[in-house]
């Protein structure tokens, strides 16, 4: 096999090899190494080099060929066609070399047309035909001497593939070599993650070549080539922007749909963007769902963030790093599991109901009015930290907020209408709530609150038995209840927001920390203030303050408590 421009070819193919006879140049190593390196020599070349795997591209209906010569009998051959996005036809056949020219005596060459309709219009023997989109190969021990033809064809759509052929398989071996057992095994399953484990190739065992192993996971299939998964990552716009068959242009013109050049030729190959040169910029599309993540030389790999209840196809890829030619392992598929299934808690209309979510977590509840109604009241009471309330109509989402404390929510009513209410919890922790959905709009669980529910201590008013507090009230008469508790002096905010559970009523505190009860209220809501001064405290000590409102149905909702001492000398 030898490594020439197509042009170098014909010419070397059509001397008068009578007049002067000579071998076809065999693999020039040092010219070998020198033009690989300068892959752009390739790309608009009808010569396959002998070692080298060539990217080319194939207009839809278009066919293609190739040529290279063995010089002689009995030679080893491999030859792999990759196709990348569309499945191909191709035929691998061989005719004889000329060997003398038939010019008749004279000496004289015949005509160059005539020469060259000699040698690239005959058919040759037909050695192998493969249809399909698999990395196929053509491989045998012993080859006779002879030009061989590749022809290729792409019936689907304009596609690029990649060739590679030797004379030395053997020795070469540039594709990472499959275990005895290729198959990649799925050993653990759960709803957003899948372990996948798989045999490590001979390669990277045995010869001590550098491999590195890359999994691709998508929704769709399992792919047969890295070629063909990196061709799906590309834009699918970059196929538009190749000049039509037929137009004149040079090897370098390949570069600007994809094919690498001395710029990039390090980097992953990838379509390029056009230039106005080959026509108008067109916007992208969207990319596929598909993701390939290269591990190193690991055997074991678990996949994340997936979604529960859903199909993935998973190939593994043994990449030699040090040609950039890979071999692809079996491809499997698995579904990851399906979501906990959530008990749906039923709301009785006017009738208050505890919920308690888990750190992360959802709950949700269903709320079916008997009666017609014209609307519909959820009065929430976070107990910790902000949750998030979802409200659904029949399906239609009517509310999405993040509540804190009391809040209520008034919606629009409609006849036999289902009212589906999801809760998610905190991320910080666990979450405690109360909920009452109703459809009579004076019927109200829970007492309203200011906007403020801090208590304030007066410092100027504080001795060493007593101290004053203020808080706000609303224009709705409540009741108002205030308990203190001593606490050791080394009790910090930390622990105090630790307690900050609103929904404990007065119910879970000792008699003897009850302070007093009283009503009030204000209609001009600037001044619904009131204060109390708690007495009989002891010198010195730290003391816990709590004050809970209690409304017409006898809940209770604590503002935030107060951490106060008393002066040490009076």
């Amino acid at each position: 096999m030898f490594l020439l421009r197509s042009p170098l070819l014909l010419l070397l193919l059509l001397l008068p090899l009578g007049s002067r006879p000579q071998k076809l140049p065999t693999r020039d190593e040092e010219l070998f190494q020198m033009q690989i390196r300068d892959k752009v020599f390739f790309h608009d070349s009808s010569v396959i080099p002998d070692g080298a795997e060539i990217s080319s591209y194939l207009f839809r209906d278009t066919p293609k060929r190739y040529f290279f010569v063995v010089e002689e009998d009995n030679t080893p051959l491999a030859v792999t066609v990759t196709p990348c996005d569309a499945p191909l036809e191709w035929k691998l056949s061989v005719q004889e070399l000329p060997e003398e020219a038939s010019g008749e005596g004279s000496g004289e060459p015949e005509p160059l047309e005539q020469q060259k309709q000699q040698i690239t219009n005959e058919e040759g023997t037909e050695l192998f035909s493969y249809k399909g989109n698999d990395v196929e190969y053509f491989v045998s021990a012993s080859s006779p001497s002879g030009l061989y033809q590749l022809d290729l064809l792409s019936t689907e759509k304009d596609t690029h593939f990649k060739v590679y052929a030797t004379t030395t398989p053997e020795s070469d071996q540039p594709y990472p070599e499959l275990p005895y057992d290729p198959r990649i095994d799925v050993t653990s399953l759960g709803r957003t993650t899948v372990t996948l484990t798989w045999k490590p190739s001979p390669t990277a065992s045995l010869l001590k070549q550098p491999i590195q192993y890359c999994i691709v996971i998508n929704k769709e299939h399992n792919f047969k080539s890295l070629c063909a998964v990196e061709a799906k990552l590309s834009s699918d716009d970059a196929f538009m922007m190749a000049p039509k068959p037929g137009l004149d242009f040079s090897p370098f013109d390949f570069a600007h749909f994809g094919f690498p050049s001395d710029s990039n030729s390090g980097k992953e190959r990838g379509f390029l963007k056009s230039s106005s040169k080959f026509g108008r910029q067109t916007p992208s599309k969207p990319r596929v769902d598909l993701h390939k993540v290269c591990i190193g030389n690991k055997n074991i790999f678990t996949v994340s963030d997936l979604k529960p209840d859903t199909q993935y196809y998973f190939d593994m890829f043994a990449v030699n790093t040090n040609t950039n030619m890979s071999t692809a392992y079996i491809g499997t598929f698995a579904r990851t599991k399906e979501e906990a299934k959530q008990k749906t808690v039923e709301l009785k209309d006017g009738k208050v109901t505890d919920v308690f979510i888990k750190r992360k977590g959802a709950k949700f509840l269903r709320f079916a009015p008997v009666s017609s109604h014209q609307k519909v009241t959820f009065s929430v009471h976070s107990c910790l930290d902000a949750v998030q309330i979802q409200v659904r109509r029949d399906g239609k989402l009517l509310l999405s907020q993040n509540v804190e404390g009391v809040r209520q929510f008034q919606l629009r009513g409609k006849a036999k209408a289902k009212y589906l209410i999801r809760l998610k919890g905190s991320k910080k922790g666990a979450s405690m709530l109360k909920v009452l959905a109703t459809t009579r709009p004076n019927k109200q669980a829970f007492p309203s609150l200011p906007e403020d529910t801090r208590i304030k201590a007066f410092d100027k008013l504080r001795t060493c038995s007593s101290v004053t507090v203020a808080w706000l009230g609303t224009q709705e008469r409540n009741k108002f209840c205030i308990y203190k508790r001593e606490v050791d002096d080394n009790y910090n905010e930390e622990q105090k927001k630790r307690e900050q559970n609103q929904c404990l009523g007065p119910d879970t505190r000792k008699k003897s920390e009850k302070v007093l009860c009283k009503y009030f209220h204000s209609q001009n809501i600037q001044k619904a203030v009131t204060t109390e001064t708690i007495r009989g405290l002891q010198p010195g000590k730290s003391y816990l303050l709590d004050v809970y409102v209690i409304g017409h149905g006898g809940h209770s909702v604590k503002y935030q408590s107060k951490l106060v001492k008393t002066r040490k000398l009076c």
